[in-house]
């Protein structure tokens, strides 16, 4: 696709953890890259009620041109999409223990789940920021402000590790780390 704009295809599933701050890195980076690269957003349908729940949809809606919610596994036919070769790289930001659950075990029922292992198939780039990361305690900001305090178990990071370790799928803790990802995307084309 050289010297055409890069296609991104961003999932969003139901974590709210980071999702505040990833919203605002995307947008910053469409702006960024206007000319470069064009984001496709793919919303599932409990990351449907989470982004409405953290007062963003609206903003998505406004901030990027293309923005579709699940309806079912094929619909919006990403999958086919994303195995075409339509898009240079999949992120999913962030990403729930039951998204990253679901791919490490193949399991491909949704629009994301099915668009990530179809595009794993085809050898198109998974970027994936699970919300659960590390094992142990933490804590993350609630859309009124308020904290919430989270154990991560042995078993979400199994997942986490077993999707780091699968070819062609990168997985990554923080937000900021998707300006590395477009940065090396936008200076591959030059």
């Amino acid at each position: 696709m050289t010297g055409a704009k890069k296609r991104i295809a961003w999932g969003i599933t139901g974590a709210g953890e980071k999702l505040p701050e990833t919203y605002a890195i995307m947008r910053d980076i469409k702006k960024r890259y206007q000319d470069e690269v064009e984001i496709r957003v793919f919303i599932s349908k409990s990351g449907d009620q989470v982004v409405k729940y953290y007062g963003i949809y609206r903003d998505l809606e406004t901030s990027f041109d293309n923005v579709w919610v699940e309806i079912n596994a094929n619909s919006p036919f990403l999958a086919g999409q994303i195995q075409l070769g339509k898009f240079d790289f999949m992120l999913i930001s962030p990403a729930t223990s039951n998204t990253v659950a679901k791919i490490s075990l193949r399991i491909a029922d949704t629009l994301l789940t099915n668009a990530a292992i179809m595009g794993q198939k085809a050898g198109v780039p998974l970027y994936i920021m699970p919300s659960d990361f590390k094992e142990g305690t933490v804590i993350t900001k609630l859309p009124n402000g308020k904290d919430l305090e989270l154990t991560i178990t042995k078993e979400d990071v199994e997942h986490v590790e077993k999707l780091a370790s699968m070819h062609n799928t990168h997985v990554f803790e923080h937000p900021e780390y998707i300006y590395d990802i477009f940065e090396k995307l936008v200076e591959s084309d030059k």
